[in-house]
Protein backbone atom coordinates (compact mmCIF):
# COMPACT_ATOMS: atom_id res chain seq x y z
CA UNK A 1 0.00 0.00 0.00
CA UNK A 2 0.98 3.88 -1.10
CA UNK A 3 1.88 5.28 2.07
CA UNK A 4 -0.31 8.57 2.83
CA UNK A 5 1.94 11.51 3.26
CA UNK A 6 1.18 14.75 4.97
CA UNK A 7 1.04 17.61 2.68
CA UNK A 8 -1.92 19.60 2.20
CA UNK A 9 -1.20 21.74 -0.19
CA UNK A 10 -0.70 18.56 -3.29
CA UNK A 11 -4.17 17.26 -4.34
CA UNK A 12 -4.58 13.03 -4.33
CA UNK A 13 -3.25 11.13 -6.76
CA UNK A 14 -5.10 8.73 -9.27
CA UNK A 15 -4.51 5.42 -8.96
CA UNK A 16 -2.85 3.55 -12.49
CA UNK A 17 -5.16 0.90 -12.72
CA UNK A 18 -2.46 -1.11 -14.90
CA UNK A 19 -0.11 -1.30 -11.64
CA UNK A 20 -2.53 -1.99 -9.22
CA UNK A 21 -1.17 0.64 -6.46
CA UNK A 22 -3.38 2.58 -4.83
CA UNK A 23 -3.53 6.53 -4.72
CA UNK A 24 -1.72 8.63 -2.23
CA UNK A 25 -3.89 10.70 0.03
CA UNK A 26 -2.79 14.15 1.12
CA UNK A 27 -2.97 14.54 5.06
CA UNK A 28 -3.85 17.09 6.82
CA UNK A 29 -1.08 19.18 8.43
CA UNK A 30 -2.09 19.60 12.47
CA UNK A 31 -0.03 19.28 15.72
CA UNK A 32 -0.31 15.03 15.86
CA UNK A 33 0.61 12.36 13.46
CA UNK A 34 -1.00 8.93 13.99
CA UNK A 35 1.41 6.54 12.61
CA UNK A 36 -0.08 3.51 13.58
CA UNK A 37 -1.85 3.09 9.72
CA UNK A 38 1.92 3.39 8.73
CA UNK A 39 3.92 0.38 8.26
CA UNK A 40 7.60 0.73 9.65
CA UNK A 41 9.23 1.10 6.72
CA UNK A 42 7.72 4.54 5.87
CA UNK A 43 8.19 5.60 8.83
CA UNK A 44 11.24 7.70 8.01
CA UNK A 45 10.23 9.33 4.78
CA UNK A 46 6.94 10.00 6.51
CA UNK A 47 8.39 11.51 9.87
CA UNK A 48 11.38 13.53 7.76
CA UNK A 49 8.14 15.49 5.05
CA UNK A 50 5.66 15.91 8.40
CA UNK A 51 8.37 17.58 10.07
CA UNK A 52 9.57 20.02 7.25
CA UNK A 53 5.74 20.71 6.39
CA UNK A 54 4.96 21.34 10.19
CA UNK A 55 8.07 23.82 10.30
CA UNK A 56 6.90 25.77 7.22
CA UNK A 57 3.30 26.11 8.99
CA UNK A 58 4.97 27.65 11.86
CA UNK A 59 4.37 24.74 14.44
CA UNK A 60 6.73 24.99 17.15
CA UNK A 61 5.24 21.54 18.59
CA UNK A 62 4.15 18.56 17.07
CA UNK A 63 3.11 14.92 19.05
CA UNK A 64 4.28 11.37 16.63
CA UNK A 65 2.13 8.80 18.16
CA UNK A 66 3.98 5.51 17.68
CA UNK A 67 2.38 3.39 20.29
CA UNK A 68 3.78 1.10 22.53
CA UNK A 69 3.38 -2.51 20.88
CA UNK A 70 7.47 -3.91 20.92
CA UNK A 71 8.93 -0.24 20.23
CA UNK A 72 10.05 -0.56 16.21
CA UNK A 73 8.06 2.35 15.65
CA UNK A 74 9.63 4.28 18.72
CA UNK A 75 12.71 3.29 17.93
CA UNK A 76 12.57 4.69 14.33
CA UNK A 77 11.13 7.67 15.28
CA UNK A 78 13.41 8.12 17.88
CA UNK A 79 16.98 7.68 15.23
CA UNK A 80 14.94 10.05 12.90
CA UNK A 81 14.50 12.87 15.69
CA UNK A 82 17.71 12.33 17.14
CA UNK A 83 19.93 13.01 13.26
CA UNK A 84 16.83 15.74 11.87
CA UNK A 85 17.87 19.87 11.33
CA UNK A 86 14.63 20.55 12.53
CA UNK A 87 14.24 19.12 15.68
CA UNK A 88 15.30 21.18 18.54
CA UNK A 89 14.45 18.46 21.39
CA UNK A 90 12.01 15.40 22.15
CA UNK A 91 11.03 12.91 24.94
CA UNK A 92 8.06 11.16 26.03
CA UNK A 93 4.72 12.63 25.79
CA UNK A 94 3.42 13.83 29.28
CA UNK A 95 0.77 10.72 30.60
CA UNK A 96 -2.33 12.39 29.44
CA UNK A 97 -0.59 12.92 26.18
CA UNK A 98 0.16 9.35 25.48
CA UNK A 99 3.21 8.96 27.84
CA UNK A 100 5.69 6.56 25.92
CA UNK A 101 3.68 5.50 23.74
CA UNK A 102 3.72 9.45 21.95
CA UNK A 103 7.27 11.63 21.24
CA UNK A 104 6.45 15.13 21.98
CA UNK A 105 9.11 17.05 19.58
CA UNK A 106 10.09 21.01 19.43
CA UNK A 107 10.79 21.79 16.35
CA UNK A 108 13.49 24.90 15.87
CA UNK A 109 12.41 28.65 15.07
CA UNK A 110 14.03 28.23 11.65
CA UNK A 111 11.60 27.48 8.85
CA UNK A 112 12.65 24.58 6.94
CA UNK A 113 13.86 26.16 3.74
CA UNK A 114 16.70 28.10 5.74
CA UNK A 115 17.81 24.74 6.88
CA UNK A 116 19.29 23.79 3.19
CA UNK A 117 22.79 25.13 2.48
CA UNK A 118 22.54 28.89 1.37
CA UNK A 119 25.47 28.44 -0.67
CA UNK A 120 23.89 29.34 -4.40
CA UNK A 121 22.18 31.98 -2.64
CA UNK A 122 23.31 35.21 -4.96
CA UNK A 123 21.96 37.33 -1.98
CA UNK A 124 24.74 35.66 0.42
CA UNK A 125 27.65 36.50 -2.03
Amino acid sequence: MAPRRPDADSPPSDADPLDGEPASVALPIEDTLDLHPFAPRDIADLVGEYLEQCARRGFREVRLIHGRGTGTQRRIVRSILTHHPLVEAFADAPPERGGWGATVVRLRDTPASNCNDQESNPNDQ
